[in-house]
């Protein structure tokens, strides 16, 4: 049986020490033999405890394979405190590292989306220091103001609610200097007020700030303007009146405002900022990208907003029901009528906002271990399979939200209560944030890397390989059944492996696991022995990898994820 060790080849566990992000020095080494001074006890134990499943994997990478791109899992911020992010007259040193850690893996950084539901709300105000006549005149002498925002209060269900009124000047742009080199982003402007001379002047402002010297020789770019978000809501909110407000006139609304921008950042097929459009909230408002097609729109970038449910009147919310397999692929389905749309109009299609529970999540589900592995799981199949093939995946952030990756900055009042902490909680980040670097190092630093979903019959496990133009290079499994303190087992699945098509398969293979207690947890997570718990984001801890023969398979235990380098 596969997974046990009779004669089939030796198993290594190396620990190596790391030193930043360089792992060096061999550490430990366990022989076959080790193992086979176990007691019969404990090896009919495992055994019984084990189940096991088949797995063909293509040693050639098919013809529809997608190739990945390097910013697959991205991230989009709300626009009221993106100076909490960035940093104001220094980089947010935390967030930066962050941020880095992805580019060191993959080549390159995550994508940004700045702005969300602020920025319907944003105005524009060049003067944003002047006050009055006396700060008129030592305006000079005036410390930069960035920004100025009016909150409503905090609530159990919303700790940390989104701006009501945003004002903000050429500085708050500016800070996009901080992001790391090669960073591309899209800023959002306001559409919702109807006011197009505020939106032109904070067009105007974002174009100046990506003029700056700074930006330029670090290479970070302006990929896309995003006019809007939500429209189909805005009747709902007030922004539009509901008896007139429809896909049509939202697109001649759209149209109005986007001649009126492009005076600013002129739109061709040969400029490198686009716009991104069509960014939704939900298909059940009767808003699509393919009616928004039917309507008239088109030479943009099209992007739906997408969650699992909602916790915005609060509620409770099962974590299984989250990392269930089956409900991942089908709320990811839905969207493929609209996506095989606007591939066949030649135009990219994205998640320009996601993440489990809208309204910030759902406390003890989306700041939890079991959400990394519901993130992991989601990002790779909305790639993989060729009928979906969205672009990038925008998860969304914002300071004190529950299903943030990364908290950014000190947090005084908890983010699942309310309640104000006795204690206030350092930047830190949180268990969604490993599904992130695993992602990026089974994308690799090739810029070829190719992704195909594997066939697991099994009720809870996912894989997937990667491949290297078409060369077999690693594969990722996921095991979504929730392993809890109230659990009576934790089940082992001993994945055997199968190799389909010409050539010949690898003979050994290095595993590295993300390890976690209870899928509840909120914290304590490691990856390959290690974790990004530190003060600075930077990953910490000795590397732990096993190293095993491709023939005895591997196991995988209930809310685990693995990383095979073949």
């Amino acid at each position: 049986m596969a997974g046990t060790t009779g004669g089939q080849g030796p198993i290594k566990i190396v620990e190596l020490e790391s030193k930043g992000s360089t792992p060096t020095g061999l550490f430990v080494s366990m022989a076959q033999s080790t193992f086979h001074k176990l007691s019969t006890l404990i090896l009919l134990a495992i055994v019984a405890n084990a189940a096991t499943v088949d797995v063909a994997v293509p040693l050639k990478a098919p013809s529809g394979a997608p190739t990945l791109s390097p910013s697959l899992t991205s991230f989009s911020i709300e626009g009221d405190r993106w100076t909490d992010w960035s940093g104001t007259t220094s980089r947010n040193q935390f967030f930066y590292n962050a941020l880095d850690n992805l580019k060191q893996i993959t080549g390159a950084p995550p994508k940004l989306r700045i702005g969300a539901d602020s920025e319907d709300h944003t105005q524009f105000r060049a003067n944003i220091n002047v006050r009055s006549t006396i700060n008129l005149i030592l305006a000079p002498l005036i410390a930069p103001k960035f920004q100025e925002a009016v909150f409503p209060d905090s609530t159990a269900i919303t700790p940390y609610p989104e701006a009501t009124k945003l004002v903000v000047g050429d500085s708050y742009y500016a800070t996009t200097r901080f992001l790391p080199a090669g960073t591309q982003v899209t800023w959002g402007v306001n559409l919702g007020s109807d006011n197009k001379t505020a939106t032109y002047l904070a067009t105007r402002s974002i174009v100046k700030a990506f003029q700056l010297s700074s930006l330029q020789q670090a290479g970070i770019s302006l990929e896309h303007i995003e006019i809007g978000n939500e429209p189909d809501a805005f009747a709902y909110w007030g922004y539009r009146p509901n008896a007139t407000w429809n896909v049509a006139a939202w697109v001649a609304d759209w149209t109005n405002f986007a001649k009126n921008v492009s005076a600013t950042v002129p739109i061709t097929p040969i400029s490198t900022t686009k716009f991104m459009s069509g960014s939704f909230a939900t298909l059940s408002l009767g808003f699509s990208p393919s009616k928004a097609y039917a309507a008239g729109l088109l030479n943009s970038k099209p992007g739906q907003h997408l969650y699992s449910g909602a916790f915005c009147n609060g509620g409770d919310f099962l974590l299984q029901s989250l990392m269930d397999k089956t409900t991942i692929r089908s709320n990811l389905t839905t969207l493929i009528p609209d996506i095989q749309n606007t591939h066949a109009k030649g135009l990219q299609y994205v998640l320009g906002e996601t993440n489990s529970y809208a309204c910030h999540g759902a406390p003890g589900v989306s700041n939890t271990a079991g959400a990394s592995l519901w993130q992991l799981d989601y990002t790779l199949h909305a790639y993989a399979l060729a009928s979906i093939g969205i672009s990038n995946l925008y998860f969304h952030q914002g300071v004190g939200y529950k299903y943030n990756m990364i908290q950014p900055v000190t947090l005084t009042v908890s983010s699942l209560t309310g309640e104000p902490l006795a204690t206030p909680q350092a930047p830190h980040i949180q268990p969604q944030y490993y599904s992130a670097i695993i992602v990026a190092e089974a994308i690799g630093k090739s810029t070829n890397t190719r992704i195909v979903e594997l066939d697991v019959n099994h009720p809870s496990i996912t894989g997937y390989a990667f491949y290297s133009g078409s060369k077999l290079e690693r594969a990722v499994f996921i095991n979504l059944k929730g392993y809890f303190s109230t659990s009576t087992s934790r089940t082992k699945t001993t994945i055997d492996l199968g190799f389909a098509g010409k050539g010949s398969p690898a003979a050994l293979m290095t595993v590295k696991r993300l390890a976690i207690k209870y899928a509840t947890d909120v914290s304590g997570l490691t990856w390959g022995g290690q974790n990004y718990e530190s003060a600075n984001a930077r990953v910490a801890g000795k590397l732990s990898l096993m190293e095993t023969t491709v023939s005895q398979g591997v196991q995988i235990s209930d809310s685990e994820a693995i990383l095979i380098q073949f």
